[in-house]
């Protein structure tokens, strides 16, 4: 038996942790990579939710990275970790779900066969007709989910334009910034007037981007995503 496999719960968990503190964060998910992935998983899971926030990103980097993994050999065991994941946001779980969706978005940003069969379901939880988080900070998470999924696969999205826009007029300045980061993936033009509305908003976000948290003002954003719906494949919700 290898020598990860007998490893406590607890030894394990500080191992994981020693990987998402490290200086070389991209060379550690490979080392990661190599330990059980259906032993790293709760751990991981833990993380999620971790007051410091480079830890918290860093395990939903990784989190992603496992389940795709453990995915490409057995895509049930994938299905049941997002089955696992949509429990913890469902209200009967008795929790709240905190990096649930940003975990699930990252995971099917990495797993094309997992983003054809989930991909609408997280989009549902942006919907008030499906499985609307009210909550503004699981909304961040959410949104942000929708961003990295956007980022590799705009065509799973595109057609969610229309309810997304709402959220640029929310009073929460994350949900917003995300927002406005969304359309700009997306090249949303139906989303062009409500955007330069925002031109002003001066409000300052945090955005974890390229495995770095990047500090943004929501102006900052407008203007990137509204030159990007300049480019060409642009889409519209018409």
């Amino acid at each position: 038996m290898p020598e990860t496999q007998k490893l406590t719960y607890r030894a394990l968990k500080k191992k994981v942790q020693t990987f998402l503190k490290s200086a070389d964060f991209d060379r550690s998910v490979e080392e990661l990579l190599l330990l059980p992935a259906r032993q790293v998983i709760n751990p991981l899971f833990s993380f999620l939710y971790n007051k410091d926030a480079q830890v918290r990103w860093r395990a939903v980097t990784a989190f992603g990275a496992v389940v795709a993994k453990l995915s490409d050999r057995d895509m049930e065991s994938g299905r049941i970790i997002m089955r696992r994941i949509m429990w913890n946001l469902n209200d009967e779980s008795g929790g709240i779900g905190w990096g649930s969706p940003e975990a699930m978005g990252e995971t099917l940003a990495r797993h094309e066969g997992l983003a054809k069969e989930y991909a609408g379901i997280l989009l549902s939880y942006a919907r008030e007709d499906g499985n609307y988080l009210e909550h503004e900070m699981l909304q961040r998470g959410l949104l942000w989910g929708i961003g990295r999924l956007s980022q590799v696969r705009p065509d799973l999205i595109k057609d969610a334009v229309p309810f997304l826009i709402s959220y640029l007029n929310s009073a929460d300045a994350t949900v917003r910034g995300l927002a406005v980061w969304v359309m700009g993936l997306l090249g949303a033009k139906d989303a062009r007037s409500e955007l330069e509305l925002l031109t002003r908003d001066e409000a300052e976000i945090e955005l974890y981007s390229g495995h770095k948290l990047l500090r943004k003002q929501v102006k900052e954003l407008v203007q990137e995503s509204l030159a990007k719906l300049s480019e060409s494949g642009s889409v519209s919700s018409k």
